[in-house]
């Protein structure tokens, strides 16, 4: 069964001709480029897609060519699945997949009669090929042109590295180091998508939504760098899977799910530090600190505007101070998410994303052997007993006079939680649903409370000088008030609850 290895990375339209004048591109053996017109076909119910099968014919100058894709691995735009071509003489022939069970799916009458094009891809493609050492090759393209589908049309602007020879010994690292020469100098981030998932939210009229956190699945047979690796491939692609949107959406949901992903990805780093490799934290903590500041900022301004101040504007439309200081705010907002927007844009986004997914292909996460004699379920049980006594100790400190003792609490809740939630594959789902539950009770009231808290001191910022906006700012004080009193009164018993709760059984 043929495989083919590549890598994906977007390109901004307008960042093309600064790809086309990097140095490295000099160093190309050959360079072609040539007209590729695609059609995509499928049934009307897209049985296709459902199995996870791509079909597809390709012009190449007078001939037709026809392209099977199943689903393979694929993490943060490194793909490797299996692909079968053949020559197309005006019909679908399977006779050359060499996996009985998806050509005898293909060949049943009722897919066979039903095929039909949905989409098309026009695009015109530029090929590098590189030897970095001998008999190892890469084929690097650029595509740019365009999808249709159901009378609408998007832009294509994307490089692909793939593996000429995936069988090669040291291949992916010579990918990789490619990789990451081009982003030094242009704002690639790996693509989560490729062009036929693309045509097909075309051809639905999908529009784009935030994507939440997915399960990870995780089995006790795997090694503590195994689990890892899959939990921090699922984070990064929230972090993705959310990059779009942030980009070119107004909705303030896209940028908080990257905030959250972010700090999903950090609190997995902590969770495995004893078993991570030192240069790897060293290298991925910083870049990851300077994304969370900035979505932070974005996002705290976003709950600082809908739910501290738009609420008492709209309960009191007669106050112009109210009225104006929500102005500052929106003013602060908008330059907030300016700010998170230009470093998505950046090359320093596409470099965390892309050093991230070069470590995880990398020793020792690609490691299978035996050497970690130590289960996972072992593991896990150690460190979340260690989370649970963390939490206990500030529970028993926790003071509602205090805010700061409030925050370490909630932050110690979150880390129980995003590690309950890696290690839930392990766990008894009754027991792991009754604790996830009361957790996320008492981080939402903790959340609250830390919001408010925060609130007058960045309301103030906004404020400035002005002594209307100042009056302003007391009159948001005024307003929360009662709930902050009310949230304050029933903390005590909910930290009680809190250190009642026990710890699930891990396998």
């Amino acid at each position: 069964m043929p495989n083919e290895i590549e890598l994906k990375l977007s390109l901004p339209v307008t960042a093309q001709r600064q790809l086309l004048r990097q140095p490295i591109l000099r160093q190309a053996i050959t360079k072609q480029t040539q007209q590729l017109v695609n059609l995509y076909y499928d049934t009307p119910t897209l049985a296709l897609q459902r199995h996870g099968i791509a079909l597809r014919l390709r012009k190449q100058g007078r001939l037709w060519l026809q392209t099977v894709k199943c689903a393979g691995e694929s993490a943060v735009g490194l793909s490797s699945r299996p692909e079968w071509e053949t020559p197309y003489a005006g019909h679908f022939d399977f006779y050359a997949i060499d996996d009985v069970a998806t050509r005898n799916w293909l060949e049943k009458a009722q897919i066979r009669k039903n095929i039909a094009p949905l989409f098309e891809t026009n695009f015109r493609r530029t090929t590098w090929r590189f030897e970095p050492k001998p008999g190892c090759i890469l084929l690097m393209t650029l595509d740019r042109g365009w999808i249709a589908a159901a009378g609408r049309r998007e832009a294509i602007s994307e490089v692909e590295i793939e593996l000429g020879n995936p069988d090669k010994q040291g291949g992916i690292v010579e990918l990789f180091n490619l990789a990451q020469t081009l982003c030094l100098g242009v704002p690639l981030v790996p693509a989560v998508i490729s062009k036929a998932e693309r045509g097909y939210r075309l051809f639905q009229g999908a529009s784009l939504i935030p994507q939440k956190a997915h399960g990870v699945a995780l089995a006790s047979g795997y090694s503590t760098t195994q689990a890892f690796r899959r939990i921090t491939i699922e984070c990064l692609e929230h972090i993705q899977g959310n990059h779009e949107g942030s980009l070119h959406s107004d909705d303030p949901e896209f940028i908080h799910q990257m905030r959250v992903a972010s700090r999903r990805l950090r609190a997995a780093m902590r969770l495995f530090a004893p078993r991570l490799p030192a240069a790897f934290s060293e290298a991925l903590l910083p870049p990851l600190h300077t994304l969370s500041a900035y979505l932070g900022q974005a996002r705290d301004l976003d709950v600082l505007l809908t739910e501290i101040t738009a609420p008492v504007a709209q309960a009191l439309p007669h106050e112009p101070r109210l009225a104006a200081l929500a102005g500052a705010v929106t003013e602060r907002q908008y330059c907030a998410r300016r700010d998170a927007i230009h470093y998505l844009e950046s090359t320093d986004y596409g470099g965390l994303l892309l050093l991230a997914i070069t470590w995880l292909h990398l020793p020792p996460f690609t490691d299978n052997s035996t050497a970690d004699k130590e289960s996972l379920g072992t593991f896990a049980t150690a460190r979340l007993k260690r989370l649970y006594r963390q939490l206990h100790a500030l529970a028993r400190v926790a003071n509602t006079q205090a805010p700061v003792s409030l925050h370490r609490l909630r932050i110690g809740i979150k880390r129980l939680r995003y590690a309950l939630e890696f290690f839930a594959p392990l766990a008894t789902r009754r027991d792991q649903v009754r604790l996830l539950r009361q957790l996320g009770k008492l981080q939402d009231a903790l959340g609250q409370i830390n919001d408010l808290a925060n609130a007058g001191l960045l309301l103030m910022q906004c404020a400035g000088n002005d002594p209307r906006l100042r009056e302003a700012v007391s009159l948001v004080g005024g307003w929360h008030a009662a709930r902050h009193r009310a949230l304050l009164a029933r903390l005590p018993a909910q930290i009680k609850k809190l250190v009642r709760l026990k710890l699930p059984h891990l396998a």
